[in-house]
């Protein structure tokens, strides 16, 4: 039974992010999410009580999967360190397209603990790479400047030209070193 619910969860989570995707978290429904789940509305709110439990599931999920993703390029070896892999990563996501960020502040106020996961995951991050680092001032301006670069792309208000960007990110790696 709980490899089901876990299924269903997975589901209902794929569905989401579809839906998002697509429509933009803003217009996101339950009974949309629940239609491309296969499941019923009811079986969502199980899992999901509200909408905001909904997107904070999604925001839990996405969190994981950057997760293992570091984890495979620090992995593969081809980087100096996590540092590099992070910011490697974090430049990558952030060249994808990203819906508005409005879904998030409605989020928020129906549920202020919706930060939560996205702080304590930055707080083990930034610790995990401080461990790696002799250069706490180096680690600092990386650190600083990826959270920066994301938080322009989530407010849809990046001001970098390509070749900025890209720029940023080759001085960030040579920081890094």
């Amino acid at each position: 039974m709980k490899a089901r619910r876990a299924n269903s969860r997975d589901r209902i989570l794929a569905a989401a992010a579809d839906v998002a995707r697509e429509a933009g978290p803003g217009s996101l429904s339950l009974d949309a999410v629940a239609s491309r789940a296969g499941v019923s509305k009811g079986g969502l709110l199980y899992n999901f009580p509200t909408k905001a439990k909904l997107m904070q599931g999604l925001v839990e999920n996405y969190l994981k999967e950057f997760e293992q993703a570091l984890e495979t390029r620090v992995a593969e070896g081809s980087h100096e360190g996590a540092l590099s892999a992070y910011i490697e990563l974090s430049a990558d996501d952030c060249e994808k397209p990203k819906p508005s960020a409005s879904w998030m502040f409605s989020a928020i106020a129906e549920d202020p603990d919706f930060l939560a996961p996205i702080k304590a995951f930055k707080r083990q991050l930034f610790e995990r790479l401080k461990g790696e680092t002799d250069d706490l001032g180096s680690l600092l301006v990386c650190f600083l400047a990826i959270e920066g670069l994301r938080s322009m792309n989530l407010f849809d208000s990046d001001v970098l030209s390509p070749e900025e960007h890209k720029l940023l990110v080759s001085s960030l790696l040579k920081i890094a070193g």
